[in-house]
């Protein structure tokens, strides 16, 4: 893969209005479920990144005929549940754990074999996670040494329900085996310990499958459905992603003199986690024009420049916001005093060690960050960032949430390993120059 390198010049205040791209996890699953409802189904604010564009062309090598993107519209012709046929070649998940952790639930199901793969990083990434449960559910799946891509799923036909304790608060393995659970006998019931994303949830009584789900207790909650049913085609519109947003709505909270409007965020109260720690710190964030599209809530987040206050991030937001880290600790490193995060182990085990990456770019700028067993401890508002060169590691939530803290630094700052920011955020580079950062993308 080509080097691509950022090269961000200091300084500058974000005005005036922007879109950014649509919400990653709710175009992954319009492409599963639509591909398995009856009928056609339409999106339209799809994400035209690599990670969707992945699971999209697996359904099509399993014989789905999906029409598009242009300019975000997807048409899915639906072949129902049992509809799915033997792909000819191994399914590419490309830099995806989504697609990958999600699709293993929905092949298991199935009366043919396949294998999926993903590229160097996703290779790395722990899939015992979803194996264990699926083996439970009756499928059988050949992994590499400790569980890790690619995988072979022999497709169980029907597969048993489960009644399933989340080992760890993981939106990706609830939805696993939610998908499985359409393919097996019986009820189904995934027990979460915290709150995660309920985008699959909230999709499939979209496409009028009937889910339940219930709290059990301040945190925990109990999801189930039964097996056997059908989906029916539907319109989907894909709100904003609030991951992408969270860039902007640090870079507007940090550079002094900022007022900018992010529109048309999705604001599914299992996401917003980067909204609440952010007020916490101080940030001055509204939501104006609040309303549901497609049964996610949805608003435009205002934000104003704001001077941010170090603070322990309440552990049971991290779930809720642990894409976002990565640019919460360039907001902690602009704040004044000391912010510290537990609780986000999950971090060492996504596209990078998020954990560790992160402390050695801050750290890299001098400001002084400390990387802790599960989480960070940063002391802010002491010093400007340095000029540094910046290893991304091939990260693009590293490489975006750099760029964001270049703008507070004392002379220009680059970034290494960045093309990845296409798999999640194209435009960024464009939308960031557009509301008044300085970034420049060079191939090297």
């Amino acid at each position: 893969m080509k080097n691509i390198r950022f090269i961000v010049q200091p300084g500058g205040s974000l005005k005036g209005k922007i879109r950014v791209p649509g919400d990653k996890s709710i175009s992954h699953r319009s492409i599963m479920l639509g591909s398995l409802a009856e009928g056609t189904t339409t999106v339209t604010g799809f994400l035209e990144g690599e990670d969707s564009l992945a699971t999209l062309r697996a359904f099509q090598a399993m014989g789905v005929e999906v029409e598009g993107p242009v300019e975000g519209k997807v048409t899915i012709k639906g072949v129902g549940l049992k509809g799915l046929k033997q792909p000819s070649y191994p399914l590419n998940m490309g830099n995806s754990g989504t697609s990958m952790r999600l699709l293993s639930g929905i092949v298991a199901g199935q009366n043919f074999s396949s294998e999926l793969t993903g590229d160097a990083s996703l290779s790395k990434r722990p899939m015992n996670r979803v194996i264990d449960p699926l083996a439970l559910m009756g499928a059988k799946i050949e992994s590499q040494d400790r569980g890790l891509p690619p995988l072979k799923i022999q497709g169980a036909g029907q597969l048993k329900a489960i009644d399933y304790t989340l080992p760890m608060a993981s939106a990706q393995v609830k939805s696993c085996v939610l998908l499985a659970g359409l393919y097996a006998q019986g009820t189904t019931r995934v027990i979460e310990p915290a709150p995660t994303r309920d985008h699959t949830e909230r999709m499939l009584r979209g496409f009028g499958y009937q889910v339940t789900s219930r709290k059990l207790d301040d945190l925990a909650s109990e999801i189930t459905l039964e097996g056997g049913g059908k989906l029916q085609a539907t319109h989907i519109d894909v709100p904003s992603d609030i991951s992408s947003a969270a860039f902007y709505m640090v870079a507007a909270s940090i550079a002094p003199g900022s007022d900018l409007v992010i529109e048309h965020v999705g604001i599914n109260p299992t996401r917003t986690g980067v909204i609440d720690i952010l007020k916490l710190m101080g940030a001055d964030i509204t939501l104006e024009n609040q309303r549901e599209v497609g049964g996610e809530p949805v608003a435009d987040i205002h934000v104003r420049a704001a001077q941010l206050k170090g603070i322990t991030i309440p552990e049971a937001l991290v779930p809720l916001a642990i894409d976002e880290f990565p640019v919460l600790f360039v907001a902690a490193s602009a704040a004044e005093g000391t912010t510290v995060l537990t609780g986000a182990e999950e971090l060492r085990v996504k596209e990078s060690d998020r954990i560790q990456v992160m402390a050695d770019a801050l750290q890299a700028l001098g400001i002084d960050a400390q990387p802790t067993e599960d989480g960070m401890i940063v002391q802010g508002g002491t010093q400007k960032p340095q000029a540094a060169q910046i290893i991304s590691h091939h990260d693009h939530r590293i490489s975006m949430a750099m760029t964001v803290a270049g703008l507070k630094a004392v002379a220009p700052i680059a970034i290494e390993d960045c093309a990845n920011v296409n798999t999640s955020f194209p435009r960024f580079i464009e939308l960031a120059n557009s509301v008044g950062l300085q970034v420049a993308s060079v191939e090297v």
